[in-house]
């Protein structure tokens, strides 16, 4: 019976490993938060305009966040080629590791569908929240002068301090990732 139980964790853990390669050109399990709390997806494309309003955003919190949380950026546009990531990358000034997804393994995994769309996963890889990063988009086109609420800051402060996310949590607003239903 042990024998199988041991059998049956490591065929799960197996299964759930996801490497990805980076333009930093090493390979990431992004699943896994290693000695951090969380980690941190923002899943973003370079040919969303919506993800361009965010890059700002999204570097600040992963500069403020890198000592306690793991923080990626994820293109899981299936068009996507590392020379346009790595474009991306050096263009928008990405403190973060970007991985590449173009199998959209990860994207599937954690049900993203959105750009930009952010999700925090727990230490056991538990989707902790999924959701806009703030309210600079109300709808698809409908932008405000500048956000009023900061969701996703709000969400890892609770995360980080072990109490529970704030709700509701709201949906990302932007581009559709292409090839996720």
């Amino acid at each position: 019976m042990f024998r199988l139980l041991i059998t049956s964790l490591l065929l799960s853990s197996i299964a759930s490993a996801i490497e990805l390669p980076s333009t930093d050109g090493k390979t990431h399990d992004p699943l896994i938060a290693g000695d951090k709390k969380a980690v941190v997806l923002f899943f973003v494309s370079p040919f969303c305009s919506t993800t361009k309003s965010f890059v700002k955003e999204i570097n600040q919190i992963a500069a403020d966040y890198s000592d306690k949380a793991v923080v990626y950026l994820v293109h899981s546009d299936p068009e996507i080629t590392l020379e346009v990531a790595m474009e991306h990358t050096i263009l928008s000034e990405v403190k973060a590791t970007v991985l590449i997804d173009k199998e959209q393994l990860l994207a599937k995994q954690v049900q993203a569908k959105i750009t930009p769309e952010a999700i925090v996963l727990s230490p056991k890889a538990e989707t902790l929240y999924q959701g806009r990063i703030n309210d600079l988009y109300l709808g698809p086109t409908k932008r405000q002068r500048a956000a009023t609420t900061k969701d996703l800051r709000d969400a890892l402060d609770a995360i980080l301090s072990g109490k529970p996310v704030p709700a509701p949590q709201h949906e990302a607003q932007g581009c559709k990732i292409g090839g996720i239903k």
